[in-house]
């Protein structure tokens, strides 16, 4: 059998690596909303910084990008509105509850994956994976304690968008799914946080906006925007094309 990893373990080390500075991305927009930034504006420069950081990935490689197949823009795009809600859903999440439940609620992801695909026929369902579906739900709900919404970091509000940020990162999975035959992954994220751009502005506060860019916090946004958005889905797309799906 043909190793799929050309240096073994690297390749899974690259996911674990872009997971946790998915981890490190919902301290750090933590830190920033507790010091009084909207939770629309970190998300805004969450993606518009990572979207320097594609852009210069596609630079880079600009061989086969497919930007001019009209199928990559548009399941490009879903995938933009996929990702600007989990952004956004997600900080929500941690402002209006904490760190912990709205990383543990977004990451019902595959819950909402799997659902898509039984209404989409692109999935047979069966007993096992409607059981798995089913412990994954109960292990959520003991983990956030949400049939007791006045536990210590759970609201409404927090939970709902939590689970609002998870099946927002189902809708870009498959979005970037459906856009990946037509053009290269550079591409692909390139038009994603090009959206997330256009649609984050809009509900953002736009003084914070500009007043982001002189900031004392700049440093924050800039790491946030590094590892959270650029360098993490670098990482992962790399080491998910060696990597065996179920370890990802």
């Amino acid at each position: 059998m043909i190793n799929r990893d050309p240096i073994p373990g690297v390749s899974t080390a690259f996911i674990v690596l872009a997971a946790l500075f998915w981890g490190l991305s919902g301290g750090i927009g933590g830190i920033l909303m507790a010091d009084g930034w909207d939770a629309f504006v970190v998300s805004f420069y969450r993606g518009v910084i990572g979207l320097l950081v594609v852009l210069v990935w596609l630079g880079l490689r600009p061989r086969g990008s497919g930007l001019a197949n009209r199928r990559l823009w548009f399941w490009s795009a879903i995938a933009g509105l996929g990702v600007a809600g989990n952004f956004s859903f997600y900080f929500v999440s941690i402002a209006q509850g904490s760190v912990a439940v709205a990383a543990t609620l977004m990451y019902c992801a595959p819950v909402f994956v799997y659902l898509v695909s039984f209404a989409l026929k692109l999935e047979s369902p069966s007993a096992l994976k409607w059981a798995a579906i089913a412990v994954v739900m109960f292990g959520i709900v003991l983990l956030t304690q949400i049939y007791d919404v006045g536990a210590s970091g759970v609201t409404p509000i927090g939970v709902g968008a939590g689970l609002l940020a998870g099946l927002s990162y189902a809708v870009f999975i498959f979005g970037f799914k459906y856009a990946a035959p037509h053009g290269s992954p550079q591409a692909i994220l390139c038009i994603a946080f090009a959206v997330l751009a256009v649609i984050l502005i809009w509900p953002g506060d736009a003084h914070q906006i500009v007043a982001a860019l002189s900031t004392p916090d700049w440093p924050l946004f800039a790491a946030l925007g590094v590892f959270g958005a650029g360098l993490s889905f670098v990482l992962y797309i790399v080491g998910l094309k060696h990597t065996a799906p179920a370890v990802a």
